[in-house]
């Protein structure tokens, strides 16, 4: 019996046109094995209501865009037997990276057919989920200027961080992890599930997103003129190696901040109090990963 497979696009994401996305699955999914539909969302948590429609109706729910959009998706079919497939569109598509996706569209959609399914973690922020990367501080401050600008994609991002770079100012937090406490003055507080952002800069090099862990990544606040050798560390895997990051690994995490803000999750801003309680969900997704993801 075929298996059904639902395709959800989200026409915005990456600032990447998608109107040929639908021949593309046409041309390269295996219709031995699924049967398909496509849908595109419109507007913001449509993915999220017509993924949550689905749920045990389909096999697999395929989210044709970026983090935001797997998030959206994900979060809806999280916890269920429908499995998550992702096609990657967006800016930075770090859990595809992190899971061995193949970037390119083509080639994704084909692994849909040949790649096996793997049941991976979650987090939870104050009861919402996320599935790559949680934050606050300076990346949280940058997703919510992105957010509010006209244009997409992975430039108009960077452009955005250098404009705020200079001027964004530490804050102090009291984090406690599985019970210890730690006071730590931080630029940007990263929680990670995998261990990139996306475009291959991994802030956590050892993470997994099978291992029952989240990665707290305390980030401080470093000279402008060593921005670039930053962004070479992790894109080399090498950030954990410098002064400037701390990893803690735990499953329970109360995070107290010196004000409330905008928190973000797998990349999508919102604003949350001073008090945040974060969470590992084990075991709690289905995916289906790429042929070159390890373990």
């Amino acid at each position: 019996m075929k298996r059904k497979a639902l395709f959800i696009i989200n026409p915005i994401s990456g600032g990447k046109k998608k109107d040929g996305v639908p021949e593309l699955i046409d041309q390269n999914l295996d219709k031995k094995v699924f049967d398909a539909t496509i849908v595109f969302s419109d507007g913001v948590s449509h993915a999220r209501i017509i993924a949550s429609e689905a749920v045990n109706k389909y096999d697999i729910v395929v989210a044709v865009g970026g983090d935001g959009t797997v998030n959206e998706i994900a979060s809806a079919i999280v916890g269920s037997n429908t499995a998550l497939g992702v096609v990657p569109y967006g800016s930075g598509n770090g859990l595809a990276r992190f899971l061995g996706v193949p970037m390119n569209p083509q080639q994704a959609i084909q692994t849909l057919s040949t790649g096996h399914v793997e049941c991976i973690d979650s987090g939870s922020v104050n009861g919402q989920p996320f599935f790559n990367m949680a934050g606050m501080g300076f990346d949280a401050h940058i997703s919510e200027v992105f957010s509010h600008g006209k244009k997409r994609g992975f430039i108009s991002y960077i452009k955005s961080s250098m404009r705020e770079i200079a001027t964004y100012n530490e804050q102090t937090y009291h984090i406690e992890i599985d019970g210890k406490m730690y006071d730590r003055k931080a630029f940007m507080l990263s929680i990670a599930n995998s261990s990139q952002y996306g475009n291959n800069a991994h802030i956590s090099p050892r993470a997994s997103v099978q291992d029952g862990l989240l990665d707290v990544c305390v980030i401080k606040k470093f000279p402008l003129w060593r921005f670039p050798e930053m962004g070479i560390r992790m894109l080399t895997k090498t950030a954990e190696g410098t002064s400037y990051v701390e990893i803690i690994r735990g499953r329970q995490i109360n995070v107290t901040r010196q004000i409330a803000g905008p928190i973000h999750l797998d990349g999508e801003p919102q604003v949350m109090g001073t008090h945040v309680h974060v969470s590992v969900v084990p075991n709690s997704l289905k995916v289906i990963v790429g042929p070159s993801y390890k373990n």
